[in-house]
């Protein structure tokens, strides 16, 4: 294969994949003894990244590995064309991600003495099932609490190569620095406060809501605007 021919093929498979894929696989799909070197597959993505510069696509570089999705420059105005809504979640999700993130090992114990309020089952659990967060030991402490670590998953989502990629956080106060850098979603302050017992959110988990949450309003998840 020449170069414009390996183009071409990487290209093609990012599409076809929908989902990350690392210089490993994106090797593995050539025929053996035609497979370019690593390096070769790299530079050749940095390649399709340049030529992609003016267009509304791009190739990013995650945890998993490397895919093609829509820049975030025009990602809202195309919604109307995924089909199912994406879930809405709490503040107080975020901020239990957030201290995950950041903190991590962290128990559920830790969290809630740094927010000040009980982090509620279903939010835990809710991380869990989304495959941001999961069990990464116990702290050796009576009662040997579970301790919380964040996953592929979760940096693949946000966009993220690495741990070491996350904007800096001064403290938890510094939401609003870390939902701009992050692309989050505006979050409307009228809507602070207690949310009474019954009066759940619209939620992917609808038991989430109560306690001091605001509701974060909705967007794509990178992954449905991927190649």
């Amino acid at each position: 294969m020449d170069d414009l021919e390996i183009r071409h093929f990487l290209e093609a498979a990012l599409l076809a994949a929908g989902r990350p894929l690392n210089v490993d696989q994106l090797q593995k799909l050539f025929d053996g003894r035609s497979a370019p070197d690593k390096s070769d597959i790299r530079n050749t993505l940095q390649a399709l990244t340049d030529e992609y510069e003016d267009r509304g696509i791009t190739i990013v570089e995650v945890a998993s590995g490397f895919r093609i999705q829509v820049k975030a420059s025009v990602a809202e105005r195309l919604h109307t064309l995924w089909e199912d809504r994406p879930p809405r979640y709490s503040r107080a999700l975020f901020e239990t991600l957030a201290l995950v993130a950041y903190r991590q090992p962290i128990t559920r114990g830790e969290i809630e003495e740094i927010r000040g309020v009980s982090v509620r089952a279903n939010i835990v659990r809710a991380l869990l099932e989304r495959d941001w967060v999961r069990v990464v030991g116990h702290r050796d402490v009576p009662g040997r609490p579970e301790m919380f670590g964040t996953t592929k998953a979760f940096l693949d989502y946000f966009g993220l190569k690495k741990l070491d990629d996350l904007p800096p956080l001064a403290d938890l106060a510094d939401w609003e620095s870390l939902r701009v850098q992050l692309d989050l979603p505006e979050v409307d302050e009228d809507q602070a406060g207690d949310v009474p017992e019954g009066d759940d959110l619209p939620t992917l988990y609808p038991e989430i809501g109560a306690e001091e949450d605001l509701v974060v309003s909705d967007w794509p998840d990178p992954a449905d605007s991927a190649g």
